[in-house]
């Protein structure tokens, strides 16, 4: 197509540097997130399921807590984190919409 242009979404207005560190945050945030998760999920509930067998919440071990409920909510709380820490980095970078 004779007089059409390509366009960068990513690079629009802030260069290539913004567009790179923008990711960097973007992967930084999601590793520190899911490295979160892991340890809730796999290391507290079954690495640490002996000992905190001994530890009670409620009526319930709080191993037994820590898998069944501790992880569903810990998942929860790191989409929200998530999502508020990436709305602010959309604006801090001029990517938002």
């Amino acid at each position: 197509m004779a007089g059409t242009t390509t366009r960068k979404v990513a690079v629009a207005e802030g260069g290539e540097e913004k567009a790179v560190a923008y990711w960097k945050a973007n992967i930084r945030l999601i590793s520190i997130l899911l490295s979160i998760w892991a340890f809730v999920s796999y290391i507290a509930g079954f690495l640490f399921a002996g000992p905190l067998a001994n530890l009670y919440l409620g009526n319930v071990p709080l191993s037994f807590w820590i898998v069944q409920q501790g992880a569903i909510i810990t998942f929860v709380i790191l989409i929200f984190v998530y999502a508020a820490v990436m709305d602010r980095y959309d604006n801090q970078y001029d990517v938002h919409e």
